[in-house]
């Protein structure tokens, strides 16, 4: 398991971390019918709910969101990916269907209420730490172009940032061009404050890796902060 080092940079702001993690070999193929019907029902649930609660009173975004704030980025605007993903759906607009790995760390974000983001291992130069971006970070993230980073909390290695809990970037990200076989990803689920749901999201993340993307080798772990 790659090691991933919380900055203080958190703790200094008041804010609380917990990183749910998950390294596997899997195969990266099309969605299958299992995979999407998953999505679907997950999309649906989420939908409902709805009804009752707005998106940013949902625990794991509320959190989040607050966590943005105290980082001293507006949330508002630069929305927390699960929060994002979830007012596109109340909104009618339908999932995207990437591949197995994307589609399987979306069902776990819908899931889990909590962003979650899947890098390809052989992308990354460690040590990697999870830290507040810069000034002046910023890079191409997937489906968006550039992001500025600053403020906003950020999985980084020896080369800069490459994640957030925001959007992640192009360099590390999973596609159907990986080898024909399987590949090496790291799955990070961000957990803010009391993240109590975090230890159900990593077995349900284990669970989904190993049912839609014949993931092996999984190795699990939660990293707190300082």
């Amino acid at each position: 398991m790659l090691d991933i080092a919380i900055s203080d940079d958190f703790s200094r702001a008041g804010v609380a971390v917990r990183l749910g993690c998950l390294q596997a070999r899997v195969a990266v193929a099309e969605g299958g019918t299992a995979l999407g019907q998953a999505l679907k029902l997950e999309a649906e649930l989420r939908v409902e709910s709805l009804e009752r609660h707005a998106v940013a009173e949902i625990p794991a975004i509320a959190a989040a969101r607050q966590a943005f704030k105290a980082l001293g980025k507006d949330p508002s605007r630069y929305r927390v990916s699960s929060e994002a993903l979830i007012r596109r759906l109340g909104k009618g607009k339908l999932l995207r269907y990437i591949n197995t790995v994307v589609d399987a760390n979306n069902l776990v974000s819908l899931h889990s209420g909590m962003s979650a983001g899947s890098y390809r291992i052989d992308a990354l130069v460690p040590p990697l730490v999870f830290r507040k971006a810069v000034a002046g970070e910023s890079y191409q993230a997937i489906g968006r172009g550039p992001l500025n980073l600053e403020n906003l909390p950020v999985l980084a290695d020896a080369q800069g940032p490459f994640g957030s809990p925001a959007s992640d970037s192009e360099r590390a990200m999973i596609t159907l061009d990986a080898p024909a076989d399987a590949e090496q990803v790291l799955m990070v689920i961000y957990g803010f404050g009391e993240a109590k749901g975090l230890a159900r999201a990593i077995d349900f993340a284990a669970d989904c890796l190993t049912s839609y993307c014949k993931a092996e080798e999984i190795e699990t772990a939660v990293v707190a902060g300082p």
